[in-house]
């Protein structure tokens, strides 16, 4: 139990708490889970999305146990509160202790919206998701430094 006090603990926030916030705190936890115990909440959350699951089993991650919870739900506070969508970091919430870092990456449901399938939505779960995976792997340096 006292490895878990001495990773960096980071709170990946985001609106829903449905995709990109899930998929950072995957990443997280398969790429850097010996230095940094990773949390993921919604300001509103509304439910894990299965695309944002599909896309993350694909690379290797398994995120389908995930659940969508809000902020005061976590079982510790977190050190740092990674924002990840505009909204959220717009309306974050006061995290006493906690550094603020914005790192936004675009919404697929969003740009999926006019999609005709859920394989053609894909490429947009598929282009964020790799994208938050390359910020991922800058951990913890790129945030502690900021």
């Amino acid at each position: 139990m006292s490895d878990m006090h001495s990773k960096l603990r980071v709170l990946f926030l985001c609106t829903g708490n449905s995709c990109r916030s899930q998929m950072a705190e995957g990443w997280a936890r398969a790429l850097k889970g010996d230095v940094i115990e990773a949390m993921s909440a919604g300001t509103k959350p509304h439910g894990l999305n299965p695309l944002a699951v599909r896309a993350m089993r694909e690379a290797g991650v398994d995120i389908s146990g995930h659940t969508s919870k809000r902020p005061e739900e976590l079982p510790a506070p977190p050190q740092i509160v990674v924002t990840v969508c505009d909204s959220a970091h717009e309306s974050c919430p006061i995290m006493p202790g906690a550094r603020v870092v914005h790192v936004g990456f675009d919404d697929p449901p969003r740009l999926a919206q006019g999609a005709a399938s859920d394989d053609e939505a894909m490429s947009h779960y598929r282009r964020v998701r790799d994208e938050i995976r390359a910020f991922v792997e800058t951990l913890p340096s790129s945030i502690v430094n900021r």
